[in-house]
């Protein structure tokens, strides 16, 4: 029995000082999430999108922040029309180690998904489905311009623009 309870502290012992370990962060998945640093701060803005009664507006803040030594992005927005939350929204963008990035929402109605976002030039897709895609990028005035495509044939179509300003 004496054995026992020593074998047992001996094991909490080690296992607690290897999960007190300071962890180095993942200097691959650092590097390549960090690449999204042009989104990164507060933005607050207008857009517009098609729904079935035609085209709508809206007003539309992003809170974009690293977390976790810069291997996640965490995207926090909110969109109004008339002072009426339209949109309430997180995301969480890590690094996919088969390629490309990992897009996690989820939204106030409960409902969440994953998809796949990538990298291009300076644009930053991401792809609800394989007819739908959102770009963002950082417009000739640095602002945020997002837009929104569905893929009808061969042609994108936009449905959804947003364009933001940085504020502090």
């Amino acid at each position: 029995m004496k054995k026992l309870i020593t074998t047992l502290l001996t094991f909490c012992l080690i296992t607690g000082i290897a999960i007190a370990q300071p962890k180095e962060a993942d200097k691959a998945a650092k590097a390549e999430v960090s690449k999204l640093s042009f989104i990164t701060g507060n933005w607050a803005g207008q857009g517009w999108m098609m729904t079935q009664a035609g085209k709508s507006t809206f007003e539309q803040t992003e809170k974009v922040r690293f977390k976790l030594d810069s291997t996640a992005l965490l995207i926090e927005g909110l969109g109004k029309t008339s002072g009426k939350v339209i949109h309430n929204a997180l995301a969480v963008v890590n690094l996919n180690k088969a390629g490309g990035y990992n897009f996690r929402s989820f939204l106030a109605t409960g409902q969440e998904g994953a998809f796949k976002g990538e990298l291009i030039g300076n644009k930053f897709y991401w792809y609800p489905n394989e007819t739908i895609r959102y770009i963002i990028e950082l417009n000739d005035k640095k602002q945020w311009y997002e837009v929104g495509e569905m893929k009808r044939g061969d042609q994108w179509t936009k449905f959804f623009e947003m364009t933001l300003d940085k504020v502090k």
